[in-house]
């Protein structure tokens, strides 16, 4: 199997070209082996897209032969209602036609919410699409909360977000954070296996219980200092797991809340948000296959209280 993707300035939709390598191979079989979801299926045959073979229309049970190229056009995208186009700065770190990879600041939010319905990253995504001419919304691949800086994914299509889906659940995205937390730890190294629910008193708030989802970290000390003799740990932090506030949530629960994070015991006295930020993001590219690296360095907030 070989493909390729492509964008013209006379259609704007998002295309996959294939190449069969089996004879006799229904569509329906090829398009399922090239991780075509049934769910975009229906949509390229009820919203507006298109299959081909060799340059003709065909439906799913036409009969391949090898050597035929199969071209996939998937429907114009329509952003979800209630996200505002805005156009505000973004940190591009790479861009192609499958993926968007930003460096966030503090103090924005990923996706819009009841308290922020605006100015999110979504929100200016919209707008640069817009500008690009791309008919696509937003798909957020790695999230991060409104006060967490650093690396974040998004996929430019319906069908990309769908296979960096299956990408995550195999384990082939992978983040890592720095944090500076309070007091000194302990161990140098230390795995850290709790899970983790909604807190019944809160919306917002977790914690680890029993009942919660299975929540993994793993934790390496890379400094241990003191600001104004209050003791703190400079940390980096991989996640196996992608709970919300998991990273916070899990630094509360073991004594070493982070710097300036009110909600989970952290002191604001120094920062005014939680002291994290992604450091790095590694994924295997959806298309091509390449394993790819990208890495942030901290914000000067956090920097900051490092070098005091």
């Amino acid at each position: 199997m070989s493909h390729s993707w492509q964008m013209n300035n006379m259609d704007t939709r998002f295309t996959l070209k294939f190449l069969a390598d089996k004879d006799g191979q229904l569509l329906r079989e090829a398009l399922a082996q090239w991780q075509i979801s049934k769910r975009a299926l229906t949509a390229i045959k009820f919203e507006g897209g298109l299959l081909t073979v060799n340059g003709l229309e065909q439906n799913v049970r036409y009969p391949l032969h090898i050597g035929d190229q199969v071209e996939v056009k998937f429907p114009p995208e329509e952003k979800s209602e209630g996200l505002t186009i805005e156009y505000g700065k973004l940190s591009v770190i790479y861009e192609d036609e499958a993926l968007l990879v930003l460096d966030k600041p503090a103090h924005q939010s990923t996706i819009p919410s009841r308290e922020h319905p605006t100015k999110s990253i979504a929100n200016d995504v919209c707008g640069y699409f817009e500008q690009q001419g791309l008919a696509s919304t937003v798909h957020v691949v790695t999230r991060l909360d409104r006060d967490t800086s650093g690396l974040l994914c998004i996929a430019k299509h319906a069908h990309i977000h769908h296979l960096m889906g299956l990408a995550q659940r195999l384990g082939n995205v992978s983040r890592e954070y720095e944090a500076i937390v309070h007091g000194h730890l302990a161990e140098d190294w230390q795995s850290i296996i709790a899970p983790i629910g909604r807190k019944d008193s809160s919306i917002i708030e977790r914690e680890v219980r029993e009942d919660g989802q299975y929540a993994h970290t793993d934790v390496t000390v890379l400094k241990r200092f003191a600001v104004e003799g209050e003791p703190m740990t400079h940390i980096r932090l991989k996640l196996h797991t992608g709970r919300t506030h998991q990273i916070r949530v899990h630094m509360s629960y073991v004594g070493h809340p982070l710097i300036g994070d009110d909600l989970y015991g952290g002191s604001r006295k120094h920062i005014n948000r939680q002291a994290l930020h992604c450091v790095s993001l590694s994924l295997q590219h959806p298309l091509t296959k390449d394993i790819m690296y990208f890495t942030s360095s901290l914000k000067d907030d956090m920097q900051q209280i490092l070098n005091n």
